[in-house]
């Protein structure tokens, strides 16, 4: 079992900066794949970012490419999430997930456990 806590949500202004943390605990897939996804209301879930455990490799959802920076502390078993930029389309609850393979991938169905997530709302 994992349990993934996500923190550091906020209401911002259009281009500030918010930095998103996920504890995870649990060892069983303490080696596996984190990532953060988000959901605005009446729409599906989407793919922000992915990094493997291991090695630290890391994926991007188009939309935000070249703003957000997923990165982890394998010590402290802490996945972040450093949104810049922020725009009104950021809006949303962003969920971090895991999954029990090492390799990060941008399925939803891919992940075995989320979090509760943490809203972010950008105001323009």
């Amino acid at each position: 079992q994992v349990q993934l806590v996500e923190s550091g949500g906020g209401l911002v202004q259009a281009g500030d900066s918010l930095r998103l943390s996920c504890l995870a605990s649990g060892s069983r897939f303490s080696l596996g794949a984190k990532a953060w996804f988000r959901q605005a209301p009446g729409k599906e879930r989407e793919f922000v970012a992915a990094i493997n455990w291991i090695g630290g490799a890391t994926i991007y959802g188009d939309s935000v490419k070249g703003r957000f920076t997923i990165s982890r502390d394998n010590v402290k078993n802490m996945v972040y999430l450093q949104m810049n930029s922020l725009k009104p389309e950021d809006t949303a609850i962003y969920y971090c997930a895991a999954r029990s393979y090492i390799i990060g991938t941008m399925s939803v169905d891919d992940y075995d456990y989320w979090g509760q997530g943490t809203q972010v709302t950008v105001s323009s």
